[in-house]
């Protein structure tokens, strides 16, 4: 049979989700930086075709 586990404190599920963000706010600085390294030309590890077909 199921039995309950005991709580999660306050501070860890907090310094949980904070890490969490931090991760997050990592990502999006990395993929910010990104975007306008190919908007100016300047990438050398992001491949990309500026040819379409239309």
């Amino acid at each position: 049979m199921a039995v309950p586990k005991k709580r999660t404190s306050k501070s860890k599920k907090n310094a949980r989700k904070a890490n969490w963000k931090k991760k997050a706010d990592k990502e999006a600085q990395k993929s910010l930086s990104l975007a306008k390294s190919v908007l100016q030309g300047k990438s050398t590890t992001f491949l990309y075709s500026i040819y379409t077909d239309e």
